[in-house]
């Protein structure tokens, strides 16, 4: 069955080609002119993943990403002209999974819609449950619970959160936490884990400021606390 992308931009002419390249690539296109016609939409069409502009009439990216993010963990993919950093780590922030700026090649955006749709579907062969503390990861349903209550994670944050807890105590650096988000990188910016792992901290700690489980090795990366140590 064809894999649903809602491609959310007010540019007639970007929409077009989008839908008549990823057409041609097997994906099933619906559209959307800005974030307030794009959350109509994507509650009825229920997309595997979003293309989202950040520039756009009546409802931005941002504001689109803040709402919908409520609702659902759908993977969003942020299409972006702007070059500034602050738009990319706030897009990051707000749970966006990945991003690609304005223009880009249509086979570096394919290889991308295919790597972060690999990451959210792909799960294991057996069953297996991680349990530190209060966190509990099942790895074949991708459901996270702490103290029994269900969290939703973007599927980045869970590849990073599975990463750190499938090896407690191991320092992972930012480069390698990369290469567990990433299978076909275009571009490697470190900054991005910091991002995500401040979003797992707030979503997963009782206190984010002072975190119980994910700790920050200073100029190296982040661990996952052995709490029977």
């Amino acid at each position: 069955m064809s894999k649903t992308i809602l491609v959310i931009d007010d540019k007639v002419s970007v929409v077009r080609l989008l839908r008549e390249y990823l057409t041609e690539h097997g994906y099933r296109i619906v559209s959307a002119p800005n974030g307030r016609e794009a959350l109509y939409v994507a509650r009825h069409e229920k997309p595997d993943l979003i293309l989202l502009d950040i520039m756009m009439p009546e409802m931005d990216g941002f504001e689109f990403m803040r709402t919908y993010r409520k609702e659902r963990d759908t993977p969003v993919i942020m299409l972006t002209a702007r070059l500034e950093e602050t738009d990319k780590v706030i897009g990051l922030e707000l749970g966006a999974d990945d991003y690609i700026t304005k223009p880009f090649g249509m086979a570096e955006l394919v290889a991308r819609i295919r790597a972060v749709l690999r990451r959210y579907s792909q799960g294991e062969i057996t069953s297996e449950i991680i349990r530190i503390g209060d966190v509990v990861v099942d790895k074949t349903t991708r459901v996270v619970k702490v103290q029994d209550k269900s969290i939703d994670l973007t599927p980045s944050e869970f590849e990073i959160l599975t990463a750190l807890m499938g090896a407690v105590g191991r320092v992972f650096s930012r480069v390698e936490l990369l290469d567990h988000l990433r299978q076909d990188a275009f571009e490697r910016v470190e900054r991005t884990i910091d991002v995500h792992i401040r979003n797992l901290r707030a979503k997963i700690e009782p206190d984010p400021a002072n975190p119980t489980y994910i700790m920050t090795v200073f100029g190296v990366g982040y661990r996952f606390n052995d709490l029977d140590k």
